[in-house]
């Protein structure tokens, strides 16, 4: 009968991702209002602290981060953070 409530330990599981997507938002937000270079790095920041997250939390904690395996994920995760950060910080011109 309480089948339907959900269980704190299964609601946990997905507070990484959700903490990455806000983190994600934050950064769409800022681009959205014209600051395309804070919103981006915004936006690569996100992808650090999802392979930080992913690096720390357990296996079977990971929930919605754990696509491949532990370490592909942190590599490409922190990778693609690190590119968006760099090239967000290297165009120059553009609107500021």
């Amino acid at each position: 009968m309480s089948d339907w409530i959900p269980d704190r330990s299964r609601l946990s599981i997905h507070v990484p991702f959700g903490l990455v997507c806000g983190i994600g938002l934050i950064g769409f937000l800022m681009v959205a209002l014209q600051h395309w270079r804070r919103g981006t790095v915004v936006l690569g920041l996100a992808l650090l602290v999802a392979a930080g997250l992913r690096a720390v939390i357990p296996e079977e904690r990971a929930g919605l981060l754990a696509i491949r395996s532990r370490v592909v994920d942190i590599l490409l995760y922190s990778g693609f953070g690190v590119v968006i950060i760099s090239v967000a910080m290297t165009i120059t011109g553009l609107f500021g």
